[in-house]
């Protein structure tokens, strides 16, 4: 099924042509997880870079790899994510109402499922509403779900395989789900397209969808949707997705596009009105690296919730 527009089709190959290695890159961590205070700087050569706005979106173009910058390992709950609005986007807890977020535990599941996390130098415009899923951006990076066997770690930068997308409609949001798979992992070799992972991992795709569908059930909020009859798209669909997004991103730091809240200072993308260098006070005012044990998690937030319970609770309000 041919999806692509002419437009779509002319942008497929345009890119910033850089890639970075993850070993370039080094993290400042500022307070204790869990915590308000919490922060997680991305730095290179002694100097904070923007993980939103400096990473690279390839690891590798000849090799179809993409750096997959980690905001939260498997299993963990704390919602952690690269912050637009604070200044170079360090990854932080997110708040809502004063109180730090968690996801909460879906039975069977403890935490996420994979490694969520998202592709740097992407933006999902919330004024760009999508022909696919006829609802606008959630003006975030476009989220992507790891399913290698390792866990990950809070601000890992992973070089990833495309492996497919999916079409999430998160409280009438467009929030696709990008599939993608370590080509470091033992089955890197073998996954090279979305019906690759029923394959060789029957059943993941499936909780996928579940824990997308019912996650915000617990906070009160009505189940998600999943686009294209809750089908995953394969990888050729998906890269155009992601190519997209680089595109809206780039009208975002290049001054086309403005979104006054988000933060787009960043250190090297030529072009951009808000490129600056290493002695710009920002930069140089950014506290030493001072991690601190993690905080205790209340037990509230730390809590199974049961699909059924949660939904005869919702029929009936």
């Amino acid at each position: 099924m041919k999806l692509f527009s002419l437009f779509s089709l002319l942008i497929f190959g345009y890119f910033i042509p850089t890639s970075l290695a993850s070993d370039d890159i080094s993290l400042r961590t500022i307070g204790a997880p869990n915590t308000l205070d919490y922060k997680v700087y991305f730095e290179k050569n002694g100097t904070i870079i923007s993980p939103f706005h400096d990473v690279p979106l390839f690891a590798d173009k000849e090799k179809s790899l993409y750096n997959m910058i980690v905001e939260m390992p498997r299993w963990t709950t704390a919602k952690n994510e690269i912050n637009k609005e604070t200044p170079l986007n360090p990854i932080m807890q997110d708040v809502s109402d004063g109180k730090l977020r968690f996801v909460h535990n879906l039975f069977p599941f403890k935490g996420y499922i994979w490694n969520y996390g998202a592709f740097p130098q992407t933006w999902e415009d919330p004024r760009y509403i999508s022909p696919y899923t006829n609802s606008k951006g959630d003006n975030d990076p476009i989220d992507v779900v790891e399913l290698g066997q390792n866990v990950a770690t809070v601000g890992e930068i992973k070089q990833v395989k495309i492996l497919g997308i999916i079409g999430l409609l998160d409280q009438n949001e467009t929030d696709w789900k990008v599939v993608v798979i370590d080509h470091e992992d033992p089955l890197a070799e073998k996954l090279n397209d979305i019906n690759d992972v029923e394959t060789y991992m029957p059943g993941y795709l499936n909780a996928t969808n579940f824990f997308l569908i019912n996650y915000k059930l617990p906070g009160g909020k009505k189940k998600n949707e999943i686009a294209f009859n809750s089908t995953a798209q394969p990888k050729e669909f998906a890269t155009h997705i992601v190519l997209e997004t680089h595109e809206l991103w780039k009208a975002l730091v290049n001054g086309t596009t403005t979104e006054d809240e988000i933060q787009t200072i960043n250190t090297s993308v030529d072009g951009s009105p808000y490129k600056t260098t290493p002695d710009n006070y920002t930069i140089a005012s950014i506290p030493q690296n001072n991690t601190l044990p993690a905080a205790p998690i209340m037990k509230e937030n730390d809590i199974w919730y049961f699909i059924d319970t949660l939904q005869n609770r919702t029929e009936e309000n």
